[in-house]
C-alpha cells in the first residue's frame, strides 16, 4: 500500500488506547443514578388514576420527592408478552421514543382488573393464567404465570426518571435546587453530576436538554443464569457486576478490543434471557441511548405453603438474579418475554423485531477478504488461486483502498481501471465482489456524493447547525443522517447502476465504521450534542446510526434489482432488529489463540439476541497467525453462520495455501466440508427467517434441563442436529466434549461410530479436524461432493445422513428455493421436505404444501447410522406405485447402512422399505 496521504488517517494513529474511552465512572448518567441505593421506591402508583383502555392499562405514578408525575402504561400482547412504558405526564417537550425497530405496532390483549382494593390492583389476561400484581406504596409489579412469579419490576426501588427541565439562568436556580438527584446545588457538584454539560479528556458534552437519564430494575426469580446484551468481548454467560464494571452498550470502534471487558464495542442489542430449567423468559429494554447493565445473582429465602400439615409455611433458599437497567435519555419502554421455553422466547423477540433476512446462497460460502486486494489484478491473481489449488469459495472483497481517495461509490483509477470487467470475470467463474462503503463522506465540493448531499441538507448537524465534520479514513469527513427516511431513500437510490458507475449485480456491500467511528473525536465516535433529523440529539439515537445505515443499504440492492434479488449486506455496528437487514460479525479481533476462543460466546449471544447470520474474522484481522490458529480458525469458522478469512493492511499475505502442502490440504477440507453441509445450513436459516430460532446455538438452548450445559461456551449446536467442538488451545491432543442428554445417542459425524454414554468423554484429536457429532433422531441433509462455488453445485446431488435415536427414529428436514430471488416469497416458488425414519421406513414428505419448485435435483445416497443388523433387501417405493430394489452395503463395525444409487428426485414423495 502506497503512504497514507497526509489528509487521510491510518490506522496506525487508532490502535486501541483504553484511556480513549470512558469506564463507567466516566459516565455522569452512572454517577448520578448510582446516588440511588436499593431500598423503599420514591415512586408510589395512585390507583384512583388507574384507567382501563381497550389496548392498555394506565395508571400514574408520583415521585415523593419532586411530586413529578409519570404515566405508565401496561399493555399484554399476544403471544405471552407484556410491555411497560413509563414517560412523563407532561414533558416539557417530546422524549424520544425508538421508531423503526419493532416491524409493526404489537397486537394487544384486553387487560381486565381482578382485584383492587387498598395498596393492591390485580390485571388478568382473558383466558389465561398470567396475572400482574401491582403495588401501589412503594410502586412495584410483579408477573405471575401459573401462580409462580417469574419477574418483579422494581423490588430494589431503583426506578429513576429525570424529568425535563428549563435551563438554569445561573449556578443556582430553582430548577437546579429541586433537581432530585442532587443534594448540593454548588456549581462543582453541578459539574461533578453532569447535568447541562459533561468533560471526558478534552472533549465538552453540551447537554440543550439538561439531564434526562432513565433507570429501572427486574428480578428474575428462581434464575442465576442470565444471558444476551450483545456485544461484548465477553463470557456467554453474563457476570455479576461490580461498581463501575457494569456491561455497557454503547456502540464503539475499538481496534483490537480487549477480552472479558465489558466496554461497548461495535452493536449493542439490549436484549436480555434468563434461564431455568422450567423457564427461559426475556427482557427487552427499547432505548437506543447509552445504556448500562448491572447484575447481581444471589440467594434469597422463600416462603412456601406447605400442603401437609396445612397453611404451614416453609422457607427454602432460592436463586434470584437482580438485573438494573440505566439508559442516558428517552422513556422507559420495556417488553416482558415469558417464554416459557428458549424457542417461545426467539419467536416472541421475533414477533417484536423480526426474524433473519434469508440471505442469498451464495452468501454462505466461504468469503475472501484483506485490506486490500492492490488491484484488478491481484483480484484476478487470488480467484486462479482458488481454483489451482481446488479450494471452493464464492466472493472476494475489497476494502477501503478500492476507491478514489476514500470516496466511496468511486473506484480507484489506477488500480481499478476497468472494474466491470474485473466483475465480468467473476461472473463468469460464478463468484461475486464485496465492497466496502462506509457511512462517512470525504468533505470534498467536488465528489458529487458530497456535494449533493450538502446541497439536499443530509448530513449529521453539530449542536450550532452547521454539518458535523470529524476525521475519518478520508481525512475531514461529514456523515450522512441515516435517521432521517429522506436519506435513507436517496442514499437507496445510489446503488443504482446508473449512479454507481462500474457496479454490476455481482456486487454486494459492507458498511463499515458505522457505529459511527470518527477519529479524534470523544471515544472516537461522534459528538453526543450532534444534532439529527427531528432535531433530536446524537446522545438519543446513537445504537441505531449503524443499524439504519444497513438498512438503506439493504434497500438499495433490492431497488437496484427491481425487487427481484436478495440484497447482502454485512454491518460492523448493529441494535435490536439489524438480522433483517443482513450479517453482522465482531469486529476487529486478533491472530491470537484466545480471540478464537472468545468467538464462540461472542457470536452465540449475538445468536440468541436475534441475529443469526453472525461470524468472526477468520485468522483474526490483527497480526499475523501460526499455521496452526489459522487452520483451527477455518475449522471452527467452517461450521459457523457467516464464513470470511479476514486481514489487516499490515497483516502478511494468508491466502489458503501460503501455509505450505499440508496446511493447504487441511483449510481445503475444511472449506469443502462447509460447501457439503450447505443444504443443511441453507434450511437452518430458512428455519431462522421463520420462526427465528438462531443457526447457531448454545447447548441449553437444545437442552434446557441440563443444568450441566448452562454455562457451556466452547462448543455449541448448529441447528438441532450437529454438536460442534471447535479446537481452541494450542497443540491439543485431546478435547473433553460435553455430550448432552443422558437418554440422548451421538455420532461421530465422520467415522459413524455411535456413542451410547453421553456425559464429557476425553477424545482425541489431530491437526486433520475438529470435533463434530450428529445427535441421534436427526436426519442431515448434505451434497455428495462440491463446485467451485455455490453456483455450480445447484445440480449436485443429495445425500441424506439419518442417524437413528434409542427408539429407532429420525426426523429432518430440507428447504429449496433458487438461492438468490423473492420467488419463494412472492410466488411460492420453494420446496420444503421432510424425512422420517420410522419403523424401518425411510419416508420423503411434503413439509408445506404451499411451495411449488421444481428441481431435476435427486437424493443419490443414504447413510443410516445406529442399524443394529444387516438387512435381507431393501426396496424404494415411488409415486407411481413401481418399486425398486436398492443397492446397500453395511458395516457391522458402525453399524452404518449405506443406500447407494437412487436417483429419487428430491421434490418426489416416496419410501424406502428395510427388511
Amino acid at each position: 500500500m502506497e503512504p497514507a496521504k497526509e489528509e487521510e488517517s491510518s490506522v496506525q494513529d487508532e490502535a486501541v488506547d483504553k484511556s480513549n474511552f470512558k469506564n463507567c465512572n466516566h459516565i455522569a448518567f452512572y454517577r448520578r443514578q448510582k446516588l440511588l441505593h436499593p431500598g423503599k421506591s420514591l415512586y408510589q402508583a395512585l390507583l384512583d388514576s388507574v384507567t382501563l383502555c381497550n389496548d392498555s392499562v394506565k395508571l400514574q405514578i408520583i415521585n415523593e420527592k419532586n411530586k413529578v408525575p409519570l404515566l405508565v402504561e401496561i399493555y399484554a400482547i399476544e403471544g405471552n408478552i407484556f410491555r411497560l412504558k413509563i414517560n412523563e405526564v407532561s414533558p416539557l417537550k417530546s422524549r424520544y421514543e425508538v421508531p423503526d425497530v419493532l416491524i409493526k405496532e404489537p397486537t394487544t390483549q384486553r387487560l381486565s382488573i381482578a382485584q383492587k382494593e387498598g395498596d393492591i390492583l390485580v390485571l388478568t389476561c382473558a383466558g389465561d393464567d398470567r396475572k400482574l400484581h401491582i403495588t401501589a406504596n412503594p410502586f412495584q409489579i410483579e408477573l405471575e404465570s401459573k401462580g409462580e412469579t417469574i419477574l418483579s419490576v422494581n423490588t430494589n426501588g431503583l426506578l429513576y426518571f429525570e424529568h425535563l427541565q428549563p435551563p438554569p439562568q445561573n449556578s443556582k436556580t430553582t430548577a437546579q435546587k429541586k433537581e432530585d438527584t442532587s443534594t448540593d446545588s454548588s456549581q462543582e457538584n453541578q459539574e461533578d453530576l453532569g447535568l447541562w454539560q459533561e468533560k471526558f479528556g478534552r472533549f465538552l458534552d453540551i447537554k440543550a436538554n439538561g439531564p434526562s437519564s432513565i433507570g429501572l430494575d427486574f428480578s428474575l426469580h428462581g434464575c442465576q443464569h442470565v444471558y444476551g446484551i450483545p456485544e461484548h468481548a465477553e463470557t456467554l454467560l453474563l457476570k455479576n457486576t461490580s461498581d463501575d464494571d457494569a456491561y455497557r452498550l454503547f456502540n464503539l470502534d475499538v481496534y483490537g478490543h480487549k477480552i472479558h471487558d465489558k466496554m461497548g464495542i461495535y452493536g449493542s442489542v439490549p436484549f436480555l434471557l434468563a434461564h431455568k430449567p422450567n423457564r427461559t423468559s426475556g427482557i427487552f429494554w427499547m432505548n437506543s441511548s447509552e445504556t448500562l447493565v448491572e447484575i447481581n445473582t444471589k440467594a434469597v429465602m422463600e416462603h412456601v405453603l406447605s400442603k401437609s400439615p396445612p397453611d404451614i409455611t416453609k422457607q427454602r433458599v432460592v436463586p434470584q438474579t437482580d438485573v438494573r437497567w440505566m439508559s442516558e435519555s428517552g422513556i422507559i419502554d420495556v417488553f416482558l418475554l415469558l417464554g416459557p421455553t428458549p424457542f417461545d422466547i426467539f419467536k416472541q423477540y421475533a414477533q417484536l423485531t423480526g426474524t433473519q433476512a434469508l440471505p442469498p446462497l451464495f452468501s454462505l460460502g466461504y468469503h475472501q477478504c484483506r485490506w486490500n486486494y492492490e488491484d484488478e489484478q491481484d483480484v484476478k491473481a487470488v480467484d486462479t488461486g482458488f481454483n489451482e489449488h481446488d479450494i471452493p469459495y464464492d466472493v472476494i472483497w475489497l476494502d477501503i483502498e478500492h476507491t478514489e481517495g476514500k470516496r466511496y461509490f468511486t473506484w480507484d483509477k489506477k488500480k481499478f481501471q476497468h472494474p466491470k470487467r474485473m466483475q465480468k470475470l467473476l461472473k463468469r467463474k460464478k463468484r461475486k465482489l464485496v465492497v466496502i462503503i462506509d457511512p462517512h463522506i470525504k468533505v470534498d465540493p467536488v465528489y458529487t456524493l458530497y456535494s449533493q448531499a450538502k446541497k439536499k441538507g443530509y448530513f449529521v448537524k453539530d449542536r450550532k447547525g452547521q454539518d458535523f465534520e470529524g476525521i475519518c479514513w478520508p481525512g475531514s469527513s461529514s456523515y450522512l443522517d441515516f435517521t432521517n427516511p429522506e436519506v435513507r431513500e436517496w442514499y437507496a437510490d445510489q446503488f443504482a447502476f446508473k449512479s454507481y458507475k462500474g457496479s454490476t449485480d455481482i456486487l454486494f456491500v459492507w458498511n463499515d465504521m458505522n457505529e459511527p467511528s470518527v477519529f479524534k473525536g470523544a471515544e472516537l465516535t461522534m459528538q453526543r450534542d450532534a444534532v439529527h433529523h427531528g432535531n433530536w440529539e446524537h446522545r438519543e439515537v446513537h445504537n441505531l446510526y449503524g443499524f439504519y445505515q444497513q438498512m438503506a443499504t439493504a434497500e438499495g440492492l433490492i431497488r437496484r434489482s427491481r425487487g427481484q434479488t436478495r440484497p447482502f449486506v454485512l454491518t460492523r455496528s448493529f441494535f435490536a432488529g439489524s438480522q433483517k437487514y443482513g450479517a453482522v460479525w465482531t469486529g476487529d479481533n486478533v491472530a491470537k489463540w484466545s480471540y478464537l476462543k472468545i468467538s464462540i460466546p461472542m457470536l452465540l449471544t449475538i445468536s440468541i439476541a436475534g441475529i443469526s447470520f453472525c461470524g468472526a474474522d477468520v485468522g483474526g484481522f490483527i497480526g499475523d497467525p501460526e499455521p496452526e490458529l489459522l487452520v483451527r480458525w477455518y475449522q471452527a469458522g467452517a461450521y459457523q453462520p457467516f464464513f470470511r478469512g479476514h486481514a489487516n493492511i499490515k497483516s502478511k499475505r494468508r491466502e489458503p495455501w501460503l501455509f505450505g502442502d499440508e496446511n493447504t490440504r487441511i483449510i481445503r477440507e475444511a472449506i469443502r466440508e462447509r460447501y457439503t453441509l450447505l443444504p443443511y445450513l441453507y434450511s437452518l436459516f430458512y428455519r431462522a427467517h421463520t420462526t427465528g430460532e438462531p443457526v447457531m446455538r448454545p447447548l441449553w438452548v437444545e437442552f434446557p434441563k441440563e443444568q450441566e450445559t448452562f454455562g457451556v461456551e466452547d462448543e455449541y449446536m448448529l441447528g438441532n442436529a450437529l454438536l460442534v467442538h471447535p479446537v481452541i488451545e494450542q497443540e491439543a491432543t485431546t478435547v473433553n466434549v460435553l455430550l448432552p442428554g443422558s437418554d440422548e445417542v451421538w455420532y461421530d459425524f465422520r467415522r459413524f461410530r455411535r456413542l451410547d454414554y453421553p456425559g464429557t468423554l476425553k477424545i482425541p484429536v489431530t491437526l486433520e479436524s475438529i470435533p463434530v457429532f450428529e445427535r441421534g433422531g436427526s436426519v442431515v441433509p448434505l451434497k455428495t461432493t462440491v463446485g467451485r462455488s455455490t453456483e455450480w453445485m445447484t445440480d449436485i446431488s443429495y445425500e441424506l445422513r439419518v442417524a437413528l435415536d434409542s427408539k429407532d427414529f429420525a426426523i429432518g428436514e430440507l428447504y429449496l428455493d433458487d438461492g438468490h430471488s423473492f420467488q419463494y416469497l412472492h410466488k411460492k416458488q420453494f420446496l420444503h421436505r421432510k424425512f422420517t425414519f420410522h419403523k424401518n421406513v425411510f419416508s420423503s414428505s411434503c413439509a408445506d404444501e404451499i411451495g411449488q419448485y421444481r428441481t431435476k435435483c435427486v437424493v443419490e445416497r443414504v447413510l443410516i447410522l445406529g442399524v443394529q443388523k444387516q438387512p435381507t433387501s431393501v426396496t424404494a417405493s415411488l409415486q407411481d406405485g413401481k418399486d425398486k430394489e436398492v443397492v446397500f452395503t453395511y458395516d457391522p463395525k458402525t453399524s452404518t447402512l449405506t443406500l447407494e444409487k437412487l436417483l429419487l428426485n428430491v421434490g418426489a414423495d416416496w419410501e424406502i422399505h428395510i427388511k
